[in-house]
């Protein structure tokens, strides 16, 4: 099994405000995208609330819980860690995470399929 994996340009970096989501469409999938203004790091998750079912992640709260980059969901306010996609709350549950990279100022989200 061979897997194609694609970075997508998704955004300048400058377009991301630090501490808030936005979301975006890679390889038809609604990503939710986080700057930190504390790292500058930026994160990609699923915009798809898994409690929900409803497209707002990138809406969501962004904070840290005990030094760990989290956004809490628009709707039930649960905790999602930004880096691993685990529910804090509910263990069983998780967000799937997409590789992000900058490149010459630009947000690029990877997509792998195989």
């Amino acid at each position: 099994m061979t897997t194609h994996e694609t970075w997508t340009r998704v955004c300048a970096l400058d377009a991301l405000v630090p501490d808030r989501g936005a979301a975006a469409l890679v390889d038809g999938h609604q990503v939710a995208l986080f700057r930190l203004s504390d790292s500058g790091e930026v994160h990609a998750v699923d915009h798809l609330d898994p409690f929900s079912r409803a497209n707002v992640m990138a809406r969501g709260l962004v904070g840290s819980r005990q030094g760990t980059p989290t956004v809490a969901s628009p709707m039930h306010k649960q905790s999602f860690d930004l880096v691993t996609g685990r529910c804090l709350d509910d263990p069983d549950v998780s967000l799937h995470v997409w590789p992000t990279r900058v490149a010459d100022g630009w947000v690029e989200v990877r997509n792998g399929s195989a």
